[in-house]
């Protein structure tokens, strides 16, 4: 099979951002992904909220396990770090990345059979750990490269393409992050751009283990009658309890406006938001409150949308380690190893 090259050739008057980068520069290869599949929008909002943010590409360290999820890190920044792990052990990779050189911005890219089955228990010690990174988990419900079996994610009752009835109950990875300790945790839809680029940002901006899970519609195995993880069923139990917008650390954008109202901002750019209150009465800061209200929700065969928990104050792994501010990586021998009797006092205070 042959797949056609990106021109390596930018028109003139593509827009730029404070780098001097287009668009186009954060992208990647031609994706191989079946034509509509809700993964590749995954991948232009991830290349969208960058660009936006002016990130260098080459910042960035991108990880993945196994899955047509795990394929997506190679269709955006193509000009950042990248490693595909064995299934299920995405997480443990990247914290040890992380550790060895906390400099880089850490994107992990996971699907719902590689998270939620095979990688569940690391899934779960990354974010308790809070190693300083987004988790971007791409749901479909099935496994789409073995045909379309259900994942640990499908929904009790739904049907296959096939007609089969899943009798499993379901792992919902939102509630496992908020229960095992990740400091921002939010849901979005591939098909909802306007929302899940802004969610995307704030968890790039966030410091600590920042976790999206976006249902993201499997076209050739799970977008049928049946399935609750389908573009038709998605768009109509979709209850969004937040439109946020994110605006990077430059000088401060101020506004002031009634609940209900709407108000229209210039941004650093030039560009013009428009900013509308919405559900006011949801608080992100309340992780009790996000657990009973995500629970309500599922419980009526709704799908919540947005974010849905934020620590404020929250600290990253290397934070809680105790860690030097130099990145490991660049320490040299001496550094690392001390001597026989700085060994000797670190093993004295373990007895």
């Amino acid at each position: 099979m042959t797949y056609l090259a990106k021109p390596k050739l930018h028109h003139p008057t593509l827009p730029t951002n404070t780098l001097g980068y287009t668009r186009r520069d954060y992208e990647g290869k031609i994706s191989t992904l079946c034509a509509g599949c809700g993964h590749d929008s995954i991948s232009a909002a991830i290349i969208q909220a960058c660009w936006e943010m002016d990130i260098e590409p080459h910042r960035v360290a991108k990880l993945s396990g196994i899955g047509c999820s795990s394929k997506t890190p190679d269709y955006f920044l193509g000009n950042s770090h990248g490693f595909n792990t064995v299934h299920g052990r995405m997480p443990s990779v990247l914290t040890g990345a992380n550790l060895a050189n906390r400099d880089l911005l850490y994107l992990g890219v996971s699907g719902d059979g590689d998270s939620a089955s095979i990688g569940l228990g690391q899934f779960a010690h990354v974010m308790r750990r809070g190693v300083n990174m987004v988790y971007i988990l791409e749901n479909n419900g099935v496994y789409g490269l073995t045909k379309g079996q259900f994942s640990a994610t499908a929904d009790q009752g739904s049907k296959s393409k096939r007609g089969v009835v899943n009798s499993d109950a379901p792992v919902d990875t939102v509630s496992l992050a908020l229960i095992m300790g990740a400091s921002f945790v939010a849901r979005g839809f591939s098909g909802d751009k306007k929302q899940l680029v802004p969610l995307i940002k704030a968890a790039i901006a966030h410091q600590g283990a920042a976790f999206i899970d976006v249902i993201s519609p499997c076209v050739a195995f799970n977008n049928h009658a049946g399935s609750t993880k389908s573009y038709d069923y998605v768009r109509a139990h979709n209850e969004a309890v937040n439109r946020i917008d994110f605006i990077t650390t430059r000088d401060p954008i101020t506004v002031d406006y009634p609940e209900g109202e709407v108000v229209t901002v210039t941004q650093h750019d030039g560009t013009v938001l428009r900013l509308k209150k919405v559900n006011a009465d949801y608080d992100a800061t309340d992780k009790i409150g996000a657990m009973n209200f995500i629970q309500q929700h599922q419980a009526q065969g709704e799908v919540v949308t947005g974010l849905l928990y934020v620590n404020e104050s929250s600290a990253d792994m290397h934070t809680h380690l105790n860690t030097v501010d130099t990145p490991l990586n660049q320490l040299n021998a001496t550094q690392l190893c001390p001597g026989s009797q700085a060994l000797a006092r670190v093993n004295a205070a373990l007895r």
